[in-house]
C-alpha cells in the first residue's frame, strides 16, 4: 500500500534559502523514488519510443507517396515530449533534491497532452465538414477553430510561467495567482478535450442538406467511433487532473490523499495517452482521416471540385465525370473508382438494350 499511496515528501530534504524552492503542497503522483518510479517510467519510456518510431515511419512513407498527413508528425512530437517527461522523472527520482529537474518534469507533464487535444479537434472538424460541407467550411466556423488554437497556445504559455514561478517565490499572494492560472488552464484544457464529442454528435443530430462527402478510407461511422473513443479517454484524464487540482492543497509533510497516488498519476496521464497513441497506429488514422491536399471549400473532400483537363478521357473511353456518392457508398468501404466503373458499364448495357428494342 505504501507504493500506491506514498508520502509526498522526499527523504531528508531541507528547504533551501534561495530560489528555486521545493514544493510545499502535495501533487498528483507525489515525489518520485528510485524503487517505484524509475522502473515504471522506464517502461513508459520504451513504449513512447516505439510510438514515436511508428508514427514517424508512417509519416515518412506517406510523404514519399505524396500522402501528406501532418497529424502523424504531431503524434511523433507528442511521443517525443513524453519521452523527455519520462527521462526527467527518472532523473528527478535519482536526484530528489534537485528542484530544477522537478520544475522541468512538472512542465513537461502539463504541456505534452495539448498536441493530442489539437489532433482530435482537427479530426472533429473534418468529420463535421464531411457531413455539413457548406456550414463546415463557413468562414465563421473555420475562424472559431483558429481562435481555439490561439487560446490553446496562450494558455500553455500561461501554465508554463505559473508553474515555474510557483517554485521561485514564497509570496502567498503570488502563489495564489499562480494557482488561479493553473486552475484556469486545466479547466480550459478539460473543455478542449471534451469539445470533439459535442461537435461530432451535433453534426449527426443536425439534419443534413447534402450527402456526406466521403474522405479517407474506411466507413464514415468508423471515423466517428474512433474519434469519440479517443476523446472520451483523453477527457477522462483531463477531468481527473482538474478535479484533483480543485481539492484543498495538502501540506507535503502530511499523508498524501488517495487521489494523488502514483497509480492515479500513471493511469490518468501516461496510460491513457499511450493507449490513444497506439490506437491511432492500429486503426491507421493516416488513411482514415486523410483529405486531399489544399482542401479549402465544400466538395474538395470528395473530389467534386477537381477540374478535368479538356480531351482527357476515362479508362472506359468516355469523359471523366464526378458523381455524388450514394448513402450506401458513403457508409461502406467500396472504392469510388470501382463503383463509377461498374455504373458506367451498367448504363452501357441498358442503353444497348434500349437501342435493340427500338430497332
Amino acid at each position: 500500500m505504501e507504493l500506491l499511496f506514498p508520502r509526498q515528501s522526499p527523504p531528508q530534504q531541507t528547504t533551501p534559502q534561495h530560489a528555486p524552492y521545493p514544493p510545499k503542497t502535495a501533487a498528483l503522483g507525489g515525489h518520485p523514488n528510485v524503487g517505484t518510479d524509475v522502473p515504471i517510467s522506464a517502461v513508459f519510456l520504451f513504449l513512447f519510443i516505439c510510438g514515436a518510431v511508428s508514427h514517424m515511419t508512417i509519416f515518412q512513407l506517406n510523404l514519399r507517396r505524396g500522402h501528406k498527413f501532418i497529424m502523424s508528425a504531431m503524434l511523433f512530437g507528442f511521443c517525443m515530449a513524453r519521452i523527455v517527461t519520462c527521462i526527467m522523472r527518472i532523473v528527478w527520482a535519482c536526484r530528489p533534491n534537485n528542484v530544477s529537474v522537478a520544475i522541468a518534469a512538472n512542465v513537461f507533464v502539463a504541456a505534452g497532452v495539448v498536441l493530442l487535444f489539437v489532433i482530435n479537434l482537427i479530426f472533429a472538424q473534418r468529420i463535421v465538414r464531411a457531413a455539413h460541407p457548406h456550414s463546415g467550411w463557413h468562414p465563421l466556423f473555420s475562424k472559431s477553430f483558429i481562435a481555439v488554437y490561439v487560446l490553446i497556445v496562450i494558455t500553455l504559455i500561461m501554465l508554463i510561467i505559473a508553474n515555474v514561478q510557483n517554485f521561485y517565490t514564497l509570496n502567498k499572494n503570488t502563489k495564489r495567482i499562480d494557482r488561479d492560472i493553473i486552475l484556469y488552464g486545466q479547466t480550459f484544457y478539460a473543455l478542449v478535450s471534451f469539445l470533439p464529442i459535442p461537435l461530432v454528435i451535433g453534426g449527426l443530430v443536425i439534419p443534413r442538406t447534402t450527402r456526406v462527402e466521403k474522405f479517407g478510407s474506411g466507413r464514415y461511422r468508423s471515423k466517428i467511433y474512433i474519434l469519440l473513443g479517443a476523446a472520451f479517454f483523453l477527457c477522462l484524464g483531463a477531468c481527473y487532473r482538474l478535479g484533483t487540482s480543485f481539492k484543498t492543497p495538502v501540506p507535503i509533510d502530511q499523508k498524501s490523499p488517495a487521489y494523488f497516488s502514483r497509480g492515479s498519476f500513471y493511469f490518468f496521464n501516461f496510460t491513457i495517452e499511450l493507449l490513444v497513441v497506439l490506437f491511432y497506429i492500429l486503426v491507421r488514422v493516416d488513411r482514415r482521416f486523410h483529405i486531399p491536399n489544399g482542401s479549402k471549400e465544400a466538395g474538395d473532400y470528395s473530389g467534386a471540385n477537381v477540374q478535368v483537363e479538356p480531351g482527357k478521357e476515362s479508362q472506359e473511353g468516355g469523359v471523366s465525370e464526378t458523381r455524388i456518392l450514394s448513402e450506401e457508398e458513403v457508409f461502406d468501404d467500396a472504392s469510388t473508382t470501382h463503383v463509377n466503373g461498374e455504373l458506367r458499364k451498367e448504363e452501357d448495357v441498358e442503353n444497348g438494350l434500349e437501342k435493340s428494342e427500338k430497332a
